[in-house]
């Protein structure tokens, strides 16, 4: 019995070393030269996508105030990104941020919320968001539940939540302090307060994922949780955070588009799922798990952000958009899964 624990325990090692999705990936020459061909590539859609839309509609689209719309626009629905990007490179997924999203945006715009001001709809808003994110944790960590289950069972209770508050109206946001910050005379530079957020959130979540522990933690979960957890990882804990962290973002999203609404909707955060999968895969970021980038996220957020405002500059409609970002998803996992076929790794 004593030569095969022996023996096991020497085997360990090896199955800690040997899986390449265990490392991060963002390490490596050969790594980020394919990052940067991805990066360079995405570069080259969006300033494609730029031409066509300022050869079509050059006026309106090449305006200042369109850019600044589109950035604003693309702000939001980022922060969400970043933190998907968190939760798929860890090998999960989730659904619920959209409904997240709307549920944080009216419990924070409630009557009793706003009597708090602008401190009492930050709290309330972020708040809610890491809530629902640390339910989803607790029920995929340590409830057994799979992440597709589990965050489906909170897009439909957060929707149907957030429903029963507003009672299908909407709440209009009377604090000055922070609707203030989506008035022009608010910008820094010509820049809009919340694309400054945005900013913020991406670099600290750049430096997180590929700068910190917790980051290379996040990898190798991702990339074998066997291995990880052989490693010393404790894995439940590493995902229930990252469905926290999801849901933080989701909050901060949530008090963002309070500030450019100025209202809170039961509707608010629709398809943000969908938006923030499609963004995150086509950035670089492996459904399988194991590899992600947040600056490939957020190229992609930019570019689904500027397809939607050509389409609407051109006055095509909803459901042509809806089409062209599920081909795009296609496009991208098809991309993903041959690439991965051609280096033997599935």
């Amino acid at each position: 019995m004593t030569q095969p624990a022996s023996a096991a325990r020497q085997d360990a090692p090896n199955l800690v070393k040997t899986p390449p999705q265990q490392e991060p990936k963002g390490s490596g020459p050969a790594f980020g030269l394919r990052l940067d061909l991805r990066n360079l590539s995405l570069l080259g859609v969006l300033a494609a996508l730029i031409v066509v839309g300022g050869f079509t509609k050059p006026d309106e689209f090449l305006a200042i105030s369109n850019l600044q719309l589109v950035l604003t626009q693309a702000s939001i629905i980022g922060v969400v990104t970043v933190g998907m990007t968190f939760v798929i490179t860890s090998g999960g997924i989730d659904l619920s941020v959209g409904a997240m999203v709307a549920l944080a945006s009216v419990w924070a715009t409630t009557l009793a919320t706003q009597e708090y001001g602008f401190a009492g709809i930050l709290f309330t808003a972020i708040v809610v968001g890491v809530g629902c994110g640390l339910v989803n944790g607790v029920l995929i960590a340590y409830g057994g539940l799979v992440p597709f289950i589990a965050t489906i069972a909170m897009l439909a209770s957060a929707r149907g939540l957030a429903l029963q508050i507003t009672d299908g109206k909407t709440q209009i946001v009377t604090v000055d302090s922070v609707l203030d910050l989506g008035v022009k005379d608010a910008y820094v530079l010509g820049i809009p307060p919340l694309v400054l957020i945005f900013a913020a959130v991406v670099v600290i979540g750049w430096l997180v994922l590929n700068r910190t522990t917790f980051g290379r933690r996040t990898f190798a979960v991702g990339g074998n949780p066997e291995a990880a957890r052989l490693a010393g990882i404790d894995v439940r804990r590493q995902r229930l955070y990252l469905y926290v962290l999801s849901g933080l973002c989701c909050g901060i999203a949530a008090f963002m588009l309070i500030v450019l609404a100025g209202s809170g909707q039961n509707t608010n955060g629709n398809l943000y799922e969908l938006d923030a999968i499609a963004a995150a895969i086509i950035g670089g970021t492996l459904l399988s798990g194991g590899r992600g980038t947040v600056v490939g996220s957020v190229l992609g957020v930019l570019i689904f952000t500027t397809i939607t405002n050509i389409f609407a500059l051109n006055n095509l409609e909803t459901a042509v958009q809806q089409i062209a970002k599920g081909a795009i998803i296609v496009v991208a996992v098809l991309v993903q899964h041959h690439t991965l076929r051609r280096r033997g790794q599935t």
